[in-house]
């Protein structure tokens, strides 16, 4: 589904990515772990292209991401629902709010948003903050939203990077329980974390960075 063949990505200051190939197959589950700095959100932002190599391709199924040209880059982002760690979501709005506005982007009618939206709130455990606002929501809630908008449109891809990073343990294990739950459905799931933990809990395969390089890939990684 997505291979990284020799890429690598220069800076001022040094290497962000150093020579990587990487093969993911459609319905993994793969975590890439790696200290602050590691190269981790480098690499996943080559997916969407919201980094350019310096060097080699990345590749969805047989497509050059940095080829695409604007309007076949938006239809290929489509297809990808990516959770970040601050959320992002519009505090204007609410948890319903939310979702309807990335439905109707994509030119969802108002038939399938008011059938979805309360479907995808009940997946993630969030039905009854339906009319909350994310300023009324606690942090572990706040990222439940931020699944649930990112795979209202059901992408074939989640890229979630650090998305436990601000929470608790309790609400750490509910977001990684998600995220595998997602998995189960056919979703392939990158997870992007340097917690060590989150990692042990997912049971699935660890690609280990270090200084923009990968030193180990495992297939049941711990």
């Amino acid at each position: 589904m997505i291979y990284f063949n020799n890429v690598s990505k220069a800076y001022k200051d040094g290497l962000a990515l150093d020579d990587i190939t990487l093969k993911i197959v459609a319905g993994e589950f793969v975590s890439i772990i790696g200290h602050s700095g590691a190269g981790k959100t480098t690499l996943t932002r080559m997916i969407v292209a919201d980094e350019n190599p310096s060097q080699g391709t990345v590749f969805f199924e047989s497509i050059n991401v940095h080829e695409l040209k604007s309007k076949d880059l938006t239809k290929l982002r489509r297809r990808i629902g990516v959770v970040f760690q601050d959320f992002k979501l519009l505090s204007n709005k609410t948890a319903y709010e939310n979702i309807a506005f990335a439905m109707e982007a994509v030119g969802k009618t108002d038939e399938e948003i008011k059938s979805d939206v309360p479907h995808v709130l009940e997946l993630v455990d969030l039905s009854s903050r339906l009319h909350h606002f994310p300023n009324q929501m606690s942090g572990g809630e706040q990222q439940r939203l931020a699944i649930a908008r990112a795979i209202i449109n059901q992408p074939e891809l989640i890229i979630a990077d650090e998305p436990t990073g601000n929470l608790d343990p309790i609400n750490t294990h509910e977001i990684v329980q998600i995220l595998k739950k997602i998995n189960d459905l056919g979703t392939t799931v990158i997870l992007a974390t340097h917690n060590r933990g989150v990692i042990d809990s997912v049971g699935k395969r660890v690609v280990t960075m270090e200084k923009g390089k990968i030193i180990r890939d495992s297939k049941n990684g711990k």
